[in-house]
């Protein structure tokens, strides 16, 4: 260290905060973030400038890749060449830009999601659209700053005649912020603009009837409300829902099939089918049977449906929710403003900022146009005295060594105009040139007059502007790619919908085993178990069915059948599929109609009507759905309402009908009495019935009906009376099937 060196202190907090700062701006300003004015980031901004150095034109040939890449990193991008090049590859991909603004040939990638060819096989040159960015660059219009090394200059900003921020969109990460900005449709942001020039107190609400939204290159349907949209735009910030665009087509024999046209923006083609064909091979997607890509130039994805009798719209709508046939934009309009920093604007800041550029482009040129016809009228009347006074001048140059200051004092020039005289050829003394001279002359100061009314006015600098809009408007509108189709309309997709309707027998076992077979087989005899454990309930369904069980603790569980295990085996144990506690048993199934109404019975003489809905639970654990006044209660069974009374018989032998009205409707509880039992008695069975069908006794040896019932209809909560001669030792309901027979008695909690 010299000795004169200079050591201070300084905490170090203090140190790092101050140069990750430094470091933050530097990514947010020189390389994350595009500039409001021409929408571009820096790296960009150069491949442009530096393309334009190589005159590489729309209408000249095109040049490698890697020759504007080396310009571009060896004398204005001090990063790698690898990174330029992805950025020039942007640049020229139609997929990924509204309005490329590099013209590339050769493999510049593709929607599939492959890469472009390495920068030595491809060859490149800017695009028209690219040109009117570059517009009047020579003219004084923006100002340039130096390179990174010093060497050169390059413009702080381009020109933009082309509203390119918010017609090619831009997105990007910095420190602590992040920007997402859409495309949109050039003609639809000059018309916002035209608005704003001639009201400017235009509301974003009206700026949105004609910029109604982004407008991507890759089409879709952008399902967003007008509300979702003035949202986004009005505050900066917001997500809008963009869809796959798809119709049906129609085939021989009633059959048809789906078409995939267009996907969302910035998803790969390849890794879209993928998922959808996974979905198949895994069985999650049962309405689709194959996928198949036959895109060339223009995308088509055909999607072969299980079946004609689908409805298509909810085969979209599962692979909406399941596929990314449906992505989520998010908007972030965070730009550097013109002075130098980070902001969020809105739709109507953006708009203003591009023409407060233009009008400063617009006042920059005039000016510089007006210096420049200066010049020239300064150096054509040193060029129109030497027409008048041709002889003498001829004169003194030949008899003087050094003429010129002799010009200048003979005829009152200044420097610039006395060289311009020694520098005119011979062939411009002629007569005619003195009229060329005299037109020239009055027609820069006619020019200069324009633009000296033109710098004076605001109003005329507008009409110009306005002008420019229009022609640019006229050479680059095209018509919107992305249609809006406002919030779509809800469809609900159950998770029956997602099986393949087959028909299936659940049987559940003593022991808690439960599996499914195929078809309704009737012979239940033939089923094997494990161990002495034999069969307990069989229900005939469907795979598309909710199967609930119901505990002996009131507890109900919920699965669809086609969950439930298959095969010639024993099944599982409910325990894998259910949390169910120890000590608890499953001792009920059925078929769940979410709509029926079905009648609980505990064999303490409670019982309520309770909706399917409410016993159908997603819940592992289940959900209470019954609960009991008393310990040692526990539900005999519960069935569908089949009728508009109830019939209960007592362990003591007594018969009570009753209307089902007595009986409230409950989302869950302990319910209401049914029949008055004495101490320590139970209740057999229960069940609900048409009174004009009569009911069907049936004690296990015998079975009789009966329609005559006025003996035994009273109040619920009463006793009831003597059963009918030859049910003394109890009896059940046959015709509904309302009890669980065990050796001829009705189950009375003695059951495990």
């Amino acid at each position: 260290m010299a000795d004169d060196a200079i050591v201070e202190e300084a905490p170090l907090r203090h140190e790092l905060e101050s140069r990750y700062l430094a470091y933050a701006l530097s990514t947010i300003i020189s390389r994350s973030l595009p500039d409001v004015r021409d929408g571009l980031k820096p790296v960009h901004r150069r491949i442009m400038f530096a393309m334009r150095a190589l005159r590489l034109e729309p209408s000249t040939p095109p040049k490698k890749s890697a020759r504007v890449v080396g310009d571009v990193i060896g004398k204005f991008h001090p990063h790698g060449d690898q990174a330029a090049y992805d950025a020039m590859v942007r640049l020229a991909q139609d997929f990924a830009s509204r309005y490329p603004l590099v013209d590339g040939q050769g493999n510049f990638g593709n929607i599939d999601g492959d890469g472009a060819a390495a920068m030595r096989y491809t060859e490149a040159r800017l695009t028209k659209v690219a040109w009117a960015m570059l517009e009047d660059l020579e003219h004084d219009t923006v100002d340039f700053i130096d390179t990174y090394d010093g060497s050169m200059q390059e413009p702080a900003v381009l020109p933009a005649r082309f509203p390119n921020l918010l017609a090619n969109g831009s997105s990007g990460i910095a420190v602590g912020m992040s920007t997402s900005i859409p495309p949109h449709n050039v003609g639809e942001i000059i018309d916002a603009a035209t608005i704003l020039i001639d009201k400017p107190d235009t509301t974003i609400s009206d700026l949105l009837k004609v910029l109604p939204g982004p407008d991507f290159p890759t089409g879709g349907l952008l399902v967003a409300s007008s509300d979702e949209r003035l949202q986004a735009y009005e505050t900066g910030r917001g997500s809008l829902r963009l869809r796959a665009r798809w119709h049906k087509e129609d085939l021989k024999h009633g059959l048809w099939r789906i078409i995939i046209t267009e996907i969302p923006y910035q998803v790969q083609k390849s890794r879209l089918i993928e998922r959808v064909a996974q979905l198949i091979i895994d069985k999650k997607s049962p309405f689709l049977t194959d996928i198949r890509d036959e895109s060339d130039e223009d995308i088509r994805i055909v999607l072969e449906p299980r079946s004609s009798r689908l409805d298509p719209e909810m085969v979209m709508a599962y692979l909406f929710k399941n596929s990314d046939m449906e992505t989520r934009f998010n908007i972030n309009l965070n730009v550097i403003t013109a002075e130098t920093r980070p902001e969020v604007m809105d739709l109507k800041g953006v708009l203003n900022a591009w023409l407060s550029h233009r009008f400063v482009i617009h006042t920059r040129r005039a000016e510089h146009e007006l210096k420049k016809i200066g010049e020239r009228l300064h150096l054509l009347a040193a060029h129109l005295i030497v027409h008048l006074n041709i002889d003498e001048v001829i004169a003194i140059i030949k008899e003087h060594d050094e003429p010129r200051p002799v010009l200048m004092e003979r005829y009152g020039l200044d420097y610039d105009q006395a060289e311009a005289i020694l520098n005119m050829r011979l062939r411009n003394l002629r007569k005619l040139e003195e009229i060329n001279i005299r037109k020239e002359i009055e027609e820069k100061e006619s020019r200069a007059e324009q633009l000296r009314a033109l710098l004076a006015s605001e109003k005329l600098m507008w009409r110009e502007i306005k002008k420019e809009l229009r022609n640019t408007k006229k050479e680059f509108a095209d018509i919107r790619r992305t249609t809006l189709a406002g919030p779509p309309q809800a469809i609900s997709i159950k998770p029956e919908d997602l099986v393949q309707r087959e028909a299936v027998t659940v049987i559940l076992s003593r022991r808690g085993w439960v599996k499914t077979i195929r078809g309704h087989d009737d012979e239940l005899d033939k089923i094997r178990f494990k161990g002495d454990d034999e069969l307990l309930k069989a229900v005939k369904t469907h795979t598309t069915e909710t199967i609930t069980f119901v505990s002996t603790s009131g507890k109900s569980f919920s699965i669809l059948a086609d969950k439930l295990p298959s095969g010639k085996g024993f099944g599982e144990p409910l325990t894998v599929t259910f949390d169910i506690e120890g000590g608890d048993q499953v001792f009920w199934a059925m078929e769940m109609k979410t709509e029926q109404e079905y009648f609980v019975v505990t064999r303490l003489g409670q019982g309520f009507r309770i909706k399917g809905a409410d016993l159908v639970t997603n819940h592992r654990s289940g959900k209470q759905a019954i609960s009991f006044k008393k310990p040692n209660d526990h539900p005999i069974h519960i069935h569908p309402v089949k009728g508009d009374h109830v019939a209960a018989i007592s362990r003591g032998r007594l018969l009570l009908i009753c209307t089902l009205d007595e009986f409230p409707v409950l989302s869950k509880g302990k319910g209401v009495r049914i029949q008055r039992l004495s101490k320590d008695e139970l209740l057999v069975d229960a069940t609900t019935f048409n009174m004009e069908d009569g009911i069907t006794l049936d004690s296990g040896k015998r079975k009789r009906h009966i329609t005559e019932l006025d003996n035994w209809l009273g109040a619920r909560a009463s006793k009831g009376r003597m059963l009918p001669h030859g049910f003394l030792s109890g009896a059940v309901f046959a015709e509904t099937g309302a009890s669980i027979l065990v050796a001829g008695k009705g189950y009375t909690g003695e059951l495990f």
